[in-house]
């Protein structure tokens, strides 16, 4: 008899866990299933701390595209999180130094992939300035020097930047499309369409994409095991330890110069990469910082 009434305990048990499992939303089901696929959609999403409105149709369509293409760009992806783990040491404390928020490294990523990359327009090094506005912030640009490609100073300028157009617009999110559409240009739509929100304005296809394109580098970089990437921790790029030179005169053969330190043209180079010349001239003795590796060569 006891045997039996435990039978039906259990019996009851199955069929009530069951009609739990069954009660759960076909939408929660869908999520759960998508978990750890190139499919996988959060259920709310920020750019330093401003909230996206997901529950416009456009905007979540918008959000989802971008989602589904750089889920999906699985090398270019990896190769971005590998590069993070090398560049966001950098970068971070510059940004919380100059107050701005940490979520603008994933501009950085959606700008340039973190590699001293070139556009056809002329735009250079990981944040991707003009020369003009690299000279306006105090960055040295010609021939032989080009700080553009200087990690530290492209950030401490591009800190600049977005402060002065936070100013501007009263939130990060319109500062952060600023940075593809310029102050004045999405101005000048926010004056024509007479709205102030971001997911409110229609702009150019590039910078209607551009706070997308970091919030969903964002979630996926931050969350990569919802969406199918394991990277594991030894197959990232490190910094490699390095000390710091200071020169005040010309250079006339980096190349002899690389060798006296102890490495090579390529090297000096490659942890260097503002120095655009074979040589360094420096007229005035303005002071440089060189980075020498001291180990990794």
């Amino acid at each position: 008899m006891k045997k039996i009434q435990v039978l039906g305990v259990v019996t009851l048990l199955v069929l009530v866990s069951g009609v739990f499992i069954y009660a759960t939303s076909g939408e929660q089901k869908d999520k759960q299933f998508k978990v750890g696929t190139a499919q996988y959609f959060p259920t709310e999403v920020d750019f330093a701390g401003e909230k996206a409105p997901l529950q416009i149709a456009d905007v979540k369509e918008r959000f989802d595209r971008e989602l589904l293409v750089n889920a999906n760009l699985h090398s270019s992806t990896i190769l971005i999180m590998k590069r993070a783990n090398r560049a966001f040491p950098i970068i971070e404390p510059i940004l919380k130094q100059y107050g701005v928020p940490d979520d603008f490294k994933y501009l950085a990523v959606i700008e340039s992939a973190l590699m001293n990359a070139v556009s056809p327009s002329g735009a250079k090094g990981v944040w991707q300035f003009m020369p003009d506005t690299a000279k306006e912030k105090g960055m040295e640009v010609n021939d032989g020097v080009d700080e553009r490609y200087h990690l530290k100073k492209a950030t401490e300028a591009a800190c600049k930047y977005l402060i002065q157009a936070k100013e501007k617009f009263g939130n990060w999110t319109l500062a952060a499309a600023s940075y593809n559409g310029g102050i004045t240009g999405v101005n000048n739509k926010i004056a024509e369409q007479k709205v102030s929100d971001y997911y409110d304005l229609l702009l150019t296809d590039e910078t209607s994409r551009y706070v997308f394109r970091i919030l969903a580098l964002k979630e996926i970089m931050k969350n990569p095991t919802l969406y199918g990437f394991d990277v594991a921790k030894h197959e990232l790029y490190d910094n490699i330890p390095t000390k710091t030179i200071e020169v005040d005169s010309s250079i006339t053969d980096l190349a002899t110069f690389a060798k006296s330190q102890g490495i090579n043209y390529k090297i000096l180079k490659i942890h260097n990469p503002w120095l655009r010349d074979k040589k360094l001239n420096n007229p005035t003795k303005k002071k440089y910082q060189l980075e020498i590796p001291t180990e990794g060569y």
